[in-house]
């Protein structure tokens, strides 16, 4: 039988999805659970779901996984926004239960991949993508190859004098700009007694905030809120920049949870980047959505299964 499939896993700080993906990159079907404290038992769970209808023509599985991966070995070295995976030898636990090919990437480089290969990305010899949610991930595509490097663009100090990050730097983007950022800042505000629609969330409990929540009061006209979200944005958008001027690439794709507030957080990171930004570098840059959303991981790490894996 032919091994035409196989299972892409995107293993995020929030949640973790898991999907079923044919040899053309297409999604066959997909299963989501939170992430939890662990991550492990939940991965199991949902790898079991779709490898047990489909065992004899699944290839291998491709883990993408916030944090630092040692690739070769299929290591966690570090993953600040999941607890119980720093560490882990991800490549030999799933083995030693699946019996396949095993693939681990960085969460953002397996999205760059996705994208390149079926996205957004397609067009461009070169690009940066942002991957935005509970942290910020990067991945670099140059000349048509995905680098294999750490591209950590959300650990870049966009401010030498600032906030503790959970990696042991200061001033990281990841702490300005993240949804994580996001929430502690409009939290702070809430705490010190301003006017907001924030406060009367959750019975008055806004300690239980999420990004939407914030997204959906700034477009309810909410200072306090689009004040947030821009800040946040600016932050972003001078990471933006250092890339740009950096690797000149044809193009930033962003992606993850935080797109959903494109008029306001995203829109204020492009203002800033074109401020920031060479400007006969900016120039030739497109800075797009996209196109595969929170398909890009998964997708990414299936094809690079299909790409290492013998399964013919």
């Amino acid at each position: 039988m032919v091994k035409n499939y196989a299972i892409g896993v995107d293993i995020g700080g929030t949640n973790i999805r898991a999907a079923l993906i044919n040899s053309s990159g297409e999604v066959e079907s997909k299963v989501k659970e939170s992430t939890g404290r662990k991550p492990v038992a939940v991965l199991h769970k949902l790898i079991d779901s779709l490898y047990s209808k489909h065992s004899k023509q699944i290839c291998g599985i491709g883990l993408a996984v916030a944090g630092i991966i040692d690739r070769d070995e299929g290591i966690v070295l570090r993953s600040p926004n999941i607890q119980g995976l720093t560490g882990v030898n991800l490549e030999a636990e799933v083995k030693s239960r699946y019996k396949t090919c095993i693939v681990v990437e960085n969460d953002a480089n397996a999205a760059a991949y996705g994208e390149k290969c079926a996205g957004a990305g397609r067009d461009f010899k070169s690009f940066v993508i942002f991957t935005l949610g509970t942290g910020i991930g990067g991945g670099i595509v140059m000349n048509n190859k995905l680098l294999s490097v750490a591209a950590e663009v959300g650990h870049m100090s966009i401010n030498a004098n600032g906030q503790q990050c959970a990696c042991g730097n200061v001033g990281c983007l990841e702490s300005y700009a993240s949804a994580s950022a996001i929430i502690g800042n409009a939290v702070s505000e809430a705490e010190k007694g301003n006017s907001s629609i924030l406060r009367n969330l959750y019975n008055g409990n806004f300690y239980k905030l999420n990004a939407e929540d914030i997204y959906k009061a700034a477009l309810d006209g909410d200072v306090l809120s689009r004040s947030v979200l821009r800040e946040a944005g600016k932050s972003l958008g001078i990471g933006i920049a250092n890339l740009i001027n950096i690797l000149s690439p044809d193009a930033i794709i962003l992606t993850g949870g935080l797109l959903g507030a494109w008029n306001i957080y995203v829109d204020s990171a492009i203002q800033e980047a074109s401020k920031r930004a060479l400007k006969e570098l900016y120039a030739k840059v497109k800075i797009i959505p996209s196109s595969l959303g929170d398909n890009a991981g998964i997708i990414g790490a299936a094809k690079l299964v299909f790409e290492e894996c013998n399964f013919n």
